[in-house]
């Protein structure tokens, strides 16, 4: 058990979607968290990084920072997807190390598992097949991060986790076209055919891949949850335990705004990984569970949209 109370806790990356679920989540423990914005530190800088830990002797650093974007973004930037993540997250690695921070949670992302991983996907099943190539780059260098958390733990004793979130939504995600994940793009791509009464809107894809989606709010609680209960060098899934497919989302999204026109499904986008529902048996064991549903949190994830510059 992780104590949180009266502790120093450094949010890496609280400006995004992630970083400020946690920040949210942090209010209600008795614990002092830390930010910086981007113009105050660079987290691909080693020697800033390396300063504002120690200045700073947080007790734990939770990494939130990372370049994130759907398939488009991923297939086009691959060079930023790699050389930026591994940056960020190795200078804060190494400097929490070399400052002796107590305790570090890495986020990785469910795409780190091969694409044609058995389903549920356990965490077992890292590195025994071939990974989405849509979205490779990404997975490389959060693969890299959890693995250099596990060295940390073997060499050095050093206390680092890592935890790999399935998709998420929610309050203060992307909707740019170009780098947004599938949740919030259907959100403004039906919103505004709605808004112009157009009969039709595309999906990329067949829209039969299946994915699990996790409330924002939801993963925050589960990321907190592991900061102070889970002490292993295996990293572990924060899920919901259940998915749908791609088609059937624009359909619930299509309820929650209220549009009743068709979808034409594009099958010239690629679908990426045919199906990706993570095993959540681990952390349900140490008495962890997702508890805001599907209906109810595309229905505020709508009405934070509707308060966004996208509108």
């Amino acid at each position: 058990m992780f104590d949180l109370q009266n502790k120093k806790i450094f949010v890496a990356g609280h400006k995004g979607m992630v970083g400020a679920a946690v920040c949210r989540r942090l209010e209600t423990e008795a614990c002092e968290v830390i930010v910086a914005s981007r113009d105050e530190l660079d987290l691909t800088d080693q020697e800033k990084v390396t300063n504002f830990i120690g200045n700073q002797r947080p007790d734990a650093v939770i990494i939130c920072a990372a370049k994130v974007g759907g398939i488009y973004a991923n297939s086009t930037m691959p060079v930023d997807f790699l050389e930026n993540n591994l940056a960020l997250q190795n200078n804060l690695i190494k400097a929490s190390a070399t400052y002796n921070v107590e305790k570090l949670v890495f986020l990785g992302s469910s795409c780190i598992y091969p694409k044609m991983a058995p389903q549920p996907i356990k965490e077992d099943y890292l590195l025994t097949g071939a990974l989405e190539p849509t979205n490779e780059w990404y997975a490389i260098a959060k693969i890299a991060g959890l693995k250099l958390c596990a060295a940390y733990r073997q060499q050095f004793g050093h206390n680092f986790i890592s935890v790999m979130p399935t998709n998420l939504y929610g309050p203060g995600d992307n909707y740019d076209l170009k780098t947004s994940h599938v949740v919030p793009a259907l959100i403004r791509k039906i919103h505004h055919a709605k808004m112009e009464n157009a009969p039709s809107v595309e999906i990329w894809g067949t829209g039969k891949p299946r994915r699990e989606f996790l409330h924002v709010d939801d993963c925050a609680d589960g990321i907190v949850f592991a900061l102070s209960h889970y002490d292993e060098a295996q990293h572990l899934n924060i899920g919901c335990g259940s998915d749908i497919s791609i088609y059937e989302l624009a359909q619930k999204i299509a309820q929650v705004i209220g549009y009743e026109g068709r979808f034409i499904l594009n099958d010239a986008y690629p679908d990426g990984t045919p199906r990706k529902l993570l095993d959540v048996s681990k952390i349900a064991k140490l008495g962890w569970q997702a508890n805001i549903s599907l209906d109810d949190g595309l229905r505020a994830t709508y009405n934070s949209f509707l308060q966004s510059s996208f509108v």
